[in-house]
C-alpha cells in the first residue's frame, strides 16, 4: 500500500493533481482534434479507428457501440462516415447472414498508422525518461483510468449523477 504524506502536503498534491489532470485531459483532447483534422475525420471517428485497429478482426456495429460508448444509432452513423471516408467496409457475416460485419481497409489503416508512427518519436523519447517501475506505474494508471472512464461514460449516458 502506498504511503500517504501529511494531510497539508497531501491536500496540496491533490489540488495540484486536479489542475494538472484538467490540463492533461484538455491537451489530449486538443491533440486528438489536431490529428483528426489532419486526417479529415471527426475526433470520435479517429478514436473509433484507433480502437478498431486493436480488435482481432471484423466487428459488428454493436461492438463499435460498445467500444465507443455510443448508442447503436450513433455508432451506425459513425460507421457510415468511416465507410464514406474509405476506412471501413461492411459485409454480411458468412456464418450468420443476419449480422453485418465492419472491417477496416488495410491500405487506409496503413495511412492512419503512418500518421501515428510519425508522431510516435516524441512519445518514445518521453517514455525513455522513465525507469521500468515508473513505466509499470503509468501502465497501471492508464488501465485503471480506462476502466473508470468506461464507468463514468456509462453513468453519463444513463443519466446517473
Amino acid at each position: 500500500m502506498p504511503q500517504k504524506s501529511s494531510v497539508p502536503r497531501r491536500s496540496a498534491l491533490l489540488a495540484e493533481l486536479a489542475v494538472t489532470s484538467r490540463r492533461y485531459m484538455a491537451s489530449y483532447a486538443l491533440f486528438n482534434q489536431a490529428v483528426a483534422d489532419h486526417l479529415g475525420l471527426h475526433p470520435t471517428d479517429l478514436q473509433c479507428l484507433n480502437l478498431l485497429g486493436l480488435e482481432a478482426g471484423p466487428v459488428t456495429t454493436g461492438r463499435v457501440a460498445e467500444l465507443t460508448g455510443l448508442t447503436t444509432g450513433s455508432a451506425t452513423r459513425l460507421v457510415d462516415r468511416l465507410e464514406r471516408a474509405g476506412y471501413v467496409t461492411r459485409a454480411r457475416d458468412t456464418a450468420d447472414r443476419r449480422r453485418v460485419l465492419v472491417t477496416t481497409v488495410p491500405e487506409r489503416m496503413a495511412e492512419f498508422g503512418a500518421v501515428w508512427e510519425r508522431l510516435n518519436g516524441g512519445w518514445a523519447a518521453l517514455f525513455d525518461t522513465y525507469d521500468d517501475g515508473e513505466v509499470a506505474f503509468l501502465i497501471a494508471h492508464m488501465r485503471r483510468t480506462v476502466e473508470l472512464s468506461a464507468t463514468q461514460v456509462g453513468k453519463l449516458r444513463d443519466g446517473t449523477p
